[in-house]
């Protein structure tokens, strides 16, 4: 599996962006990064190889027949990874219109234009074809109590429109093998967090908000629970799990780190005490801002990933603890305040007029 050609959809989001900088700075894979550019679309967190040669960037919309289908038969990908989808569980309360239409409607495009692709391929080309799609630990609902976790086998029993639209994608891949023979993987990972994150998920916005001395708010107790995974360990499982995952399965990814919200925010407050000292008035301590707001609608209480499948079976483990890996990232945010001043005044939409076909 060396010196394969990739297509990324969603490349320019925060997990996509992440694989495909991984891709180009530590392999010889190619990349055909595809991806509408709505607004959690940024090309400034590909900026450091947008000019590398084994890159490609398309703009397409993956609800696009005709476009899904050039874009295959002009790039010839040996493998898929998809990550295009509408993903903030609030947008989808407000409006769950676009996550039908993204994450079950372009699930479907996609998966009928790398079923025609495919299906003409021969010898080794067609043998070593894969398509991975990837999902979300949130397509398993609510855990009960404290000790259950999520495996590949659980039920599904989403709670949010966007959690339900994931499932459904997730039952249209696995038909699409069962029924075609398509050649496809499936992960579900918890929650990512990391640099190029876009502010409305909350460890940026926490961070955002409180060197603006901005309230930082937290939903109903605080005390919902997570599984909190590194995004470049993420990226780093993502492209073990299409090269050398077995056809059909599925792989639970976990980075062993269940916190609740809460304690997250006043881990994110401790290390900007240290490192950016507040110099706000009457504050002299971060988490002084936190405010407790009315809890999200439907909010599942506890996530919890069971990761010993991919660890047994592809020798894939997170390198990152949540002490390492959240340092790491408020210290991106700390050294990158243009790309986050970008991204809050939607300065960072220009890149795109260039792209534009």
């Amino acid at each position: 599996m060396v010196n394969k050609k990739l297509l990324i959809t969603g490349g320019a989001g925060f997990i996509g962006s992440a694989v495909i900088r991984h891709i180009i700075n530590n392999t010889d894979h190619r990349v055909v990064n595809v991806d509408k550019l709505t607004y959690a679309g940024n090309l400034e967190s590909l900026i450091l190889i947008k000019n590398d040669a084994r890159y490609v960037f398309e703009q397409v919309d993956i609800c696009n027949t005709e476009e899904v289908n050039r874009v295959f038969n002009e790039h010839k990908p040996d493998i898929v990874i998809h990550l295009a989808a509408e993903s903030h569980v609030d947008r989808s309360i407000d409006g769950p219109r676009e996550f039908i239409q993204t994450n079950i409607v372009g699930t479907y495009e996609l998966l009928e234009g790398a079923r025609n692709y495919w299906s003409n391929l021969n010898g080794e080309k067609k043998d070593d074809f894969r398509f991975h799609h990837v999902s979300t630990d949130e397509v398993y609902g609510d855990l009960e109590g404290t000790d259950t976790l999520f495996t590949e086998e659980t039920s599904y029993a989403p709670s949010s429109p966007y959690s339900a639209a994931k499932a459904s994608s997730d039952h249209l891949v696995r038909a699409w093998h069962r029924t075609f023979k398509l050649p496809i993987l499936i992960t579900n990972c918890s929650n990512n967090y990391g640099p190029y994150q876009f502010p409305e998920k909350l460890i940026p916005l926490i961070i955002l908000n409180a060197l603006e001395g901005k309230d930082l708010p937290i939903y109903g107790d605080g005390k919902q629970i997570r599984d909190w995974l590194y995004v470049d360990d993420h990226a780093r499982a993502l492209l073990h799990v299409a090269l050398t995952g077995k056809v059909s399965e599925t792989y639970n990814i976990g980075g062993h780190n269940e916190i609740q919200n809460i304690e997250v925010v006043k881990t994110v407050c401790g290390i900007l005490d240290e490192l950016a000292p507040s110099k706000l008035d009457g504050i002299d301590k971060y988490e002084k801002l936190i405010t407790y707001v009315d809890d999200r609608a439907g909010h599942d209480l506890r996530y919890a990933i069971d990761a010993t499948k991919i660890a047994n079976k592809l020798n894939w483990t997170p390198d990152e603890t949540f002490a390492t890996g959240i340092k790491k990232t408020v210290e991106w945010y700390l050294n990158n305040k243009i790309w986050c001043r970008h991204v809050r005044d939607g300065s960072y939409h220009s890149e795109r007029l260039g792209v534009i076909k």
